[in-house]
């Protein structure tokens, strides 16, 4: 009988990567944090550390050689493949393909690696744990350093003919003039509705109007920044969640048209901001749906912990290793 009852779940974000040891409960043991974005175009220096962070989780837990297997959820990750490709908030991984599943297992000396997209991971963890349970259609976005998607469909993720589907954060969301997106495509939802995006809006709105505002005293706005700033009822960071929650629920109005989710559930850390742009979200989606959808998709926001739903989601792939 195989004794190894624990899996490891890794989150790989643009920013930083959670992970976590994992038991058959669906509790997380022990978590630790490292960053992503220090280690240039380094591919193999990454994995390194990453694979170095993993070996102390689990002595943390105190499950060593207890371990069936390690999920991965990141930025274009292929769940055939095993590797990442062309992840344009991965300066290791922008330029080409990694193989990731490989490398990291070589360096944890065998122990098998599955991977998947980082919004497909965080949909399987909010299908098994969180909102979505019992869920057969919806759709999970993750509003974070980039937008990404997890599509569930009769039950099943779906991963395309590549490993690749799911891109709904790279739809044009401005036709005319739009920014342009770390992808090189120019008006992508992504370059609107992530932090960085609803940063990027404030810092020009502020430079365009004379406007008061108390964003003006920030130094280096970022969303959250923007998010305080609306706490405290500022007009011009409550008017840039408007526009954000309104460009989203356009582009949900056209996700609902192709898979007619019973949900669409929104996670990361932009999502926190869900007071400010729940209404807009739900008020622009219905307006551009067809009738037949209009007023029974539900708008939905995590209810996991940020971390936990991407490891969880992480290390179920874990457990068919």
């Amino acid at each position: 009988m195989d004794e190894k009852n624990f899996v490891v779940g890794v989150d790989v974000g643009g920013q930083t990567t959670k992970l976590g040891v994992v038991d058959a409960r669906g509790e997380v043991l022990a978590q630790s944090v490292i960053r992503t974005d220090t280690y240039g175009d380094d591919a193999e220096a990454y994995i390194a550390a990453l694979a170095e962070a993993i070996k102390q989780v689990v002595e943390e837990a105190g499950k060593k050689g207890e371990i069936r297997g390690v999920g991965v959820g990141a930025p274009n990750g292929n769940y055939y493949t095993g590797a990442i490709a062309f992840a344009p908030n991965l300066e290791w991984a922008a330029k080409g393909s990694v193989e990731f599943s490989k490398l990291l297992s070589k360096k944890l000396n065998g122990i098998p690696v599955s991977l998947t997209n980082d919004a497909n991971a965080a949909a399987v963890g909010e299908m098994t744990y969180g909102v979505a349970r019992g869920m057969k259609n919806f759709i999970m976005i993750t509003l974070g350093t980039g937008v990404g998607s997890g599509i569930v469909i009769n039950g099943q993720v779906v991963y395309g003919h590549d490993g690749f589907a799911g891109e709904l954060g790279h739809t044009c969301v401005v036709r005319n003039n739009g920014r342009t997106c770390g992808c090189g495509k120019q008006g992508c939802l992504e370059a609107y509705c992530s932090a960085i995006g609803v940063a990027k809006t404030a810092r020009e709105w502020l430079e365009s109007s004379n406007e008061p505002s108390l964003l003006r005293e920030c130094d280096s706005i970022t969303s959250k920044d923007v998010f305080e700033a609306a706490k405290e009822g500022d007009a011009l960071a409550l008017r840039v969640f408007e526009y954000t929650g309104t460009l989203l629920g356009r582009q949900f109005a056209d996700f609902v048209a192709f898979s007619a989710p019973e949900a669409i559930v929104l996670f990361g850390g932009l999502a926190r901001a869900k007071e400010f742009l729940y209404e807009p979200i739900l008020n622009a989606m219905n307006e551009n749906l067809l009738a037949i959808w209009k007023g029974k998709v539900k708008i939905l926001f995590s209810q996991l912990k940020e971390s936990d739903a991407a490891i969880l989601g992480a290390s179920a792939l874990a457990w068919e290793l």
